[in-house]
């Protein structure tokens, strides 16, 4: 959720007066950060997943599901470890922003040892397992991105229902109870985002028109309460209305972070990766039913950026400017609106809106366009939160300004600089993927990322396309099955200049030339994942590198099976997540073919999904009857492959000598 300050936060009257004076500042101490640290060099590669959890509770009597709402009681237990020995933890947790939301990561990053693979399921198992313990009967830790019923009636315990004429999001349908409770920040963006825009944010989301589906299907929203007449004018025939912050930004994810050695090499991976935010999107696609009905979308990305849209009407395009300095096109939670690396500027091919004056103060200090412009487009944006302890600060030993902005940014990726006064080098934040149901597969995702990312380095390869052809794949990737019936665009040729010519890549991947260097075409996800006789395919290259490097076997073993799921997913063999759940709610023996899943349908595929996260049920529709050999206990491997370096170490200075 980004930076999680301490303290009293100021009504939106107040926080617009400190607008200017937090971006001001915030420039201040990026300039700071930059300066001290854009020299460093050789940090480790670290990197790690966040993975958010729901709650839910299963009324087994009445076939109703529920999200708990006790994040506030159970996450001070789960913390504990962390603030009693905070140097040795298995496990990390944060809050998010609903009451029914625990964040959980590894207790320390993972490194450079191929073993490292093999303890992210594990830890992921653990981390399901820690929340697990805490809840009550009946009660269910899940992950999975959106909770089937989220917005209808009484879809927490305790029940509360909404009061749009008080509530912070004015919301027809998600009640402030639902908000984390003990944060100030989530209650507070929620009422800005609204003020600021002077409007209830809004999004009607396609319903999946089936046979017996009205037509037009038109909702009653007037049965959820008074807004004031905005859901009158805002919702649209054939679609499902949403109105809160809470209906996007209580969906769950899926996130890996890394660090890179250098500043370059954080922008060089910020940059590779862009591409790859649609594909991985949606090969996770996990999202087809908004607010109890089927729709025709698959994932939560567009529903994000519709529900912290703060942008007014005059910054949408629909008014003249007058009051507002941009017209800015996207939501603040958007897909990324350029490149940051000085050789990857030939591909934006966008307009990119910035503050003229911040650009100018970041390139008179020394800092090359291309990432200058990409700060400066992120300071267009007012900051939404201001605490009054966290006005007045340090700029040489505080980043709280510059994170202000940076971390309410929420873009598919995110580039971050190292914290003021720690060992913590430059970072990028892999954004887009949907939580799967399982540990399984989600490590498999992380694994794959984490993998191709490697390769990416080693091979020195370029996997860009023009940012607009990014923001297209971004939208087709969202569709009902965009795995099996888009196609998105992407490179023909990823060989660069330095790459190197390996058996792999000179089979089926073009040379470099200077012709080829801007190619791409329209692919399917099976294409890009698989392969075809012109492309190489991701996996091949992922493949072709673990070939050159010692892994050891129960290692080997675990990544194989995670590159087969993706192999199997890539080509239609084996379902999304999003799939799957549309088959089982179409089969279910109370659907009735108008586009609801009721609470009984819901129950019945929650609890499904309770059973095959456990391992209590299979599910060979979405992943292959197989079980890895993931542990935490990775000792003797690690052993291992130190004395394996280190021998190469004495060879090599036995040879230099």
């Amino acid at each position: 959720m980004g930076l999680l300050t301490q303290g009293h936060p100021l009504d939106w009257e107040e926080t617009k007066k400190y607008a200017q004076y937090i971006r001001d500042h915030g420039i201040e101490q990026f300039l700071h950060i930059y300066k001290k640290l854009k020299d460093r060099r050789n940090d480790c590669l670290k990197w790690g997943d966040e993975v958010e959890f729901l709650m839910v509770r299963f009324d087994h009597e009445n076939k109703r599901a529920q999200l708990v709402l006790r994040a506030h009681e159970i996450l001070p237990k789960l913390m504990e470890p962390e603030h009693e020995n905070p140097d040795d933890c298995t496990t990390l947790w944060r809050p998010e922003y609903a009451d029914y939301m625990i964040e959980g990561t590894p207790g320390k990053p993972y490194g450079h040892l191929p073993v490292h693979f093999n303890m992210v399921e594990a830890n992921m198992r653990l981390r399901r397992q820690q929340g697990q313990e805490l809840l009550g009967k009946d009660e269910y830790v899940l992950s999975t991105s959106n909770f089937p019923r989220n917005g209808c009636p009484n879809f927490t315990w305790p029940q509360h229902k909404p009061t749009p004429g008080t509530s912070s999001s004015a919301s027809l349908f998600f009640p402030d109870e639902v908000i984390f409770p003990d944060h100030p920040r989530f209650k507070t963006l929620t009422r800005n985002i609204r003020m600021r825009r002077k409007s209830k944010v809004a999004l009607n989301v396609p319903i999946f028109i089936d046979e017996n589906t009205p037509r037009p299907f038109i909702e009653d929203l007037s049965v959820y309460g008074d807004d004031g007449g905005a859901s009158d004018s805002a919702a649209v025939e054939d679609h499902i209305y949403l109105d809160a912050m809470g209906l996007g930004m209580g969906c769950c994810c899926l996130q890996v972070t890394f660090q890179a050695q250098s500043i370059d090499e954080a922008r060089f991976l910020y940059d590779q990766l862009t591409p790859l935010t649609p594909i991985i999107l949606a090969l996770s696609a996990t999202s087809p039913i908004w607010r109890g009905y089927l729709t025709e979308i698959d994932c939560r990305w567009n529903v994000l950026c519709a529900m912290v849209d703060d942008r007014t009407a005059e910054e949408r395009g629909f008014e003249p400017l007058k009051n507002e300095r941009f017209r800015i096109p996207k939501s603040r939670y958007s897909s990324v609106d350029c490149y940051i690396s000085p050789d990857s500027a030939i591909y934006n091919d966008e307009e990119v809106v910035q503050d003229a004056d911040v650009f100018h103060k970041l390139t008179e200090n020394g800092i090359d366009p291309i990432l200058a412009q990409h700060i400066a487009h992120l300071f267009i944006r007012d900051t939404l939160t201001v605490f009054e302890e966290k006005i007045y600060l340090d700029d040489t030993q505080d980043t709280d300004h510059f994170e202000n902005i940076n971390s309410t940014n929420w873009q598919s990726m995110r580039f971050k600089p190292p914290p003021v006064n720690s060992d913590i080098g430059w970072r990028v934040e892999f954004r887009p993927s949907e939580l799967q149901m399982t540990d399984f597969e989600n490590a498999a995702l992380v694994t794959f990322i984490v993998l191709l990312t490697r390769a990416i380095m080693t091979y020195n390869l370029n996997l860009l396309i023009p940012i607009s052809n990014v923001d297209e794949n971004m939208q087709s990737a969202q569709r009902r099955d965009a795995l099996r019936t888009e196609k998105f665009h992407f490179r023909k040729c990823l060989s660069t200049k330095q790459t190197p010519e390996t058996p792999c890549m000179a089979s089926v991947q073009q040379p470099y030339t200077q012709e080829n260097e801007c190619e791409h075409r329209l692919m399917t996800i099976n294409e890009i994942i698989n392969g075809s006789n012109e492309f190489v395919g991701l996996l091949k290259i992922i493949q072709d590198y673990l070939s050159n490097i010692e892994v050891d076997a129960d290692t080997r073993c675990t990544i194989n099976q995670y590159l087969l799921l993706i192999s199997k997913r890539a080509s239609g063999k084996l379902m999304t997540n999003a799939t799957w759940m549309r088959h089982f709610v179409t089969h279910h023996p109370a659907y009735k073919h108008d586009s609801v899943v009721s609470e009984e349908i819901a129950y019945d595929l929650l609890w499904k999904m309770t059973q095959i996260s456990n391992g209590k049920e299979q599910c060979p529709l979405v992943l292959p009857r197989m079980s890895s050999k993931t542990t935490l206990d990775i000792s003797a491997a690690v052993e291992t492959e130190n004395n394996q370096l280190e021998v190469k170490r004495s060879l090599m200075n036995h040879q230099n000598n």
